[in-house]
């Protein structure tokens, strides 16, 4: 048996060892069923609320998706220009830290308040949720270089572009990897949130309506929905990152 199939059998088994003893701490009432329910409970939820669900995750990843691609371009590509100019960098890391360290929600009513309620906030908000991770990331990958390559380079006669091309973007590959993984879940985490909080069609007002409504199953299901498509996309970008590894060689 090799290592990658082993590794795939001890993870079903776990889940499946967490899944019974879930079922028999709940048949055994240890928890309230009524806000913990039962894995068998939670797969009927989801076959009571599937065709609406699916509908509104799919709506949901559509947003996602959009708000992704523009936080991807806007972060990556300001992190290397940012991370490049040295007097850029130093001017602007300050304020780039401080507005990531800021609690996200605080923004959520003024882009309420400019875009009203439909798609637009949704994807504006979730843009914003993973730029930052994305921006500070890769600023930090280019400061990280090694400055000996980058001489070197230079000593040779590289030409900027290939500075760019030959040393910078091979190196830092792993940290622009590593903050797409990472912003991919923040993007679909502030969807999530508008969706919730301001009443826009789509997985976080379905789970908020089942919460508002106490349908404990309904929203077990649901967002084990939500978790599944999340973990699947970030599998989906570690699989390019294995791709992509013979590139930083």
């Amino acid at each position: 048996m090799s290592a990658t199939v082993r590794v795939r059998a001890l993870q079903a088994v776990s889940v499946l060892t967490l899944l019974v003893v879930w079922e028999a701490v709940v048949r055994l009432r240890l928890v309230d069923p009524l806000f913990v329910p039962a894995p068998s409970a939670v797969i009927r939820g989801f076959g009571a609320i599937a065709p609406t669900a699916m509908s509104a995750l799919g709506d949901t990843l559509l947003k996602t998706a959009i708000a992704y691609v523009l936080a991807a371009v806007l972060g990556v590509t300001g992190g290397i220009v940012i991370g490049s100019v040295r007097s850029l960098h130093d001017t602007l890391h300050p304020f780039v830290g401080a507005v990531y360290g800021l609690p996200k929600i605080l923004v959520l009513p003024w882009i309420v308040l400019m875009l009203g309620f439909g798609t637009a906030p949704a994807i504006a908000y979730g843009t914003i949720h993973g730029l930052f991770p994305i921006l500070v990331l890769v600023m930090g990958a280019v400061r990280d270089v090694d400055r000996t390559l980058l001489t070197v380079a230079r000593s040779y006669g590289a030409r900027p572009w290939q500075v760019y091309v030959k040393v910078i973007l091979p190196a830092i590959v792993p940290s622009v990897l590593a903050s797409l993984r990472l912003g991919i879940v923040f993007c679909l985490l502030g969807v999530l949130i508008v969706e919730m909080f301001a009443g826009v069609r789509g997985m976080g007002s379905v789970m908020g309506g089942l919460a508002n409504g106490f349908r404990a199953p309904e929203l077990f299901a649901a967002t084990g929905l939500v978790s599944v498509a999340s973990i699947a996309i970030v599998l989906g970008l570690d699989h390019l990152n294995e791709k992509l590894s013979h590139w930083r060689g």
